[in-house]
């Protein structure tokens, strides 16, 4: 079984069909797409190829190392950026064709007026151990 991430934009990604932000969904949208997730995560879990999911909240900071001795540098918090990832699940398949099907399922998730989104969902393999550098 081989893992795999797949990323929810908030932006960045190409348009989805049913590009309404939800700030613009009504209360019953928001729990209608929520329940949505929960029933696929709940049916991954019962095929075992559920491994992990999270929202994210739309605030967040860069930061890298400036040096011994100095403090962090920060450059946040970057809502304008154009990439905000707005959650993630992990899961587990036994083939890349497999994780395609998944997201392009999870995609269909439902949005304004209740019709699918249709977003664009990002797949990442998991690398099986960190890579090995040969000289």
């Amino acid at each position: 079984m081989a893992k795999y991430l797949l990323l929810k934009h908030y932006r960045g990604a190409p348009a989805p069909i049913n590009d309404v932000p939800m700030d613009q969904w009504s209360q019953d949208e928001i729990s209608a797409h929520i329940k949505y997730m929960n029933d696929f995560a709940d049916k991954l879990r019962g095929t075992g190829e559920f491994v992990d999911e999270r929202a994210l909240a739309q605030e967040g900071t860069w930061v890298r190392y400036d040096g011994e001795g100095r403090p962090p540098v920060t450059d946040g918090p970057f809502a304008e950026t154009k990439d905000l990832i707005a959650g993630w699940m992990i899961i587990d398949t036994d083939s890349y064709e497999r994780a395609l099907e998944l997201a392009a399922e999870l995609s269909a998730a439902p949005g304004k007026d209740g019709k699918p989104i249709h977003e664009w969902l990002e797949i990442r393999p998991f690398y099986g151990h960190a890579p090995t550098i040969t000289e």
